[in-house]
């Protein structure tokens, strides 16, 4: 039995029809919205669907009229648009902490945010080359959990994984909790990491988070160092060839490679011609593992001028790794 038309789910109805089934390519007309309501059963005069129209337009639905013979009704703007939504899948499936299954649930939302004919341009696929998702699925809640506590100012607690050779998780400390003061969460080189300060060891610590398991919000207030504490210059320090005290170095680069040195270094970037096939860019670095590795992926195309000490330190290290093999 169709049911009356001056319910108030009418319009909600109506909205629903507009938001999922029409955009600018799709719109419907009068008589299609019609036959749709009268679809979830409700029947309904052209005039007082135009109310209603009218109504959803005045509460901020961008209902658009195309005029015609008849007139043709569908949703202009939305709160993410169809450019917007495509970057948002394509982060979500090249993201290597989001596990295969979470990607496939979080798409599928965001697909519920544009109509279904777009929601099928989201159906993309981004290969991104050596990435590999997580099998953890927990990471997804344990970056939740560690944004409630800091939010909370709460201390957690967690188990933490390793990996054994035969591919199986091993709890370190035989499976005892730590107990932390989460800071904050750097995002480096495609994983989470969260950053907190162990009152055990009286310093500022850090966990991947895709390894930690169990987390629990305690009702402990959290512990902040005594010094003033900067996340970002903790992670430069740790993470990268930035941190640390810094040193000017003087490198030999092929041409090919402006742009490396340019999105490494930035546009300020000292850069001197050497020859036609050269030249020469002063940078700041520290010298770290991730510099050497970095500078030795680019083989005879970058070559350290000075200081004396670290091309010692590469001769050093390459002499070292030729002997192995």
């Amino acid at each position: 039995m169709s049911k009356p038309a001056n319910t108030q789910i009418k319009i909600l109805y109506l909205a629903k029809i507009l938001l999922e089934e029409t955009d600018e390519e799709h719109p419907l007309s009068t008589a299609q919205l019609i036959k749709k309501l009268a679809a979830y059963g409700i029947t309904t005069e052209r005039k007082a669907l135009y109310e209603n129209l009218e109504t959803l337009e005045s509460f901020g639905l961008d209902v658009q009229k195309i005029k015609s013979r008849s007139n043709l009704y569908f949703v202009g703007s939305r709160i993410l648009e169809l450019p917007e939504l495509k970057l948002l899948v394509d982060i979500v499936q090249s993201s290597k902490f989001i596990t295969e299954k979470k990607s496939g649930e979080l798409i599928h939302k965001l697909e519920t945010l544009t109509s279904i004919h777009n929601a099928k341009l989201l159906q993309r696929q981004v290969f991104v080359s050596g990435r590999i998702k997580t099998p953890n699925e927990q990471i997804y809640y344990n970056v939740d959990a560690i944004h409630l506590a800091m939010s909370e100012n709460k201390k957690i607690s967690f188990k933490y994984f390793e990996w054994t050779v035969d591919k199986k998780q091993q709890f370190r400390r035989g499976g005892e909790k730590y107990i932390q003061s989460p800071l904050g969460l750097s995002w480096v080189d495609n994983n989470y990491y969260l950053i907190s300060y162990s009152e055990e060891r009286e310093k500022i610590v850090h966990f991947r988070v895709d390894k930690m398991s169990n987390i629990t919000v305690l009702d402990e207030a959290l512990q902040r160092p005594k010094e003033n504490f900067d996340i970002s210059e903790y992670t430069n320090r740790t993470f990268n060839m930035f941190g640390g005290s810094s040193e000017k170095v003087s490198l030999l680069v092929h041409n090919s490679l402006v742009g490396v040195i340019l999105d490494r270094f930035g546009k300020n970037v000292t850069m001197i011609k050497a020859d036609d096939e050269h030249f020469i860019a002063e940078v700041n670095i520290n010298e770290s593992p991730a510099f050497m590795g970095w500078l030795l992926s680019f083989k005879d195309k970058m070559k350290v001028l000075s200081p004396k000490k670290i091309i010692d330190n590469i001769k050093d290290l390459t002499e070292t790794i030729a002997k192995m093999y």
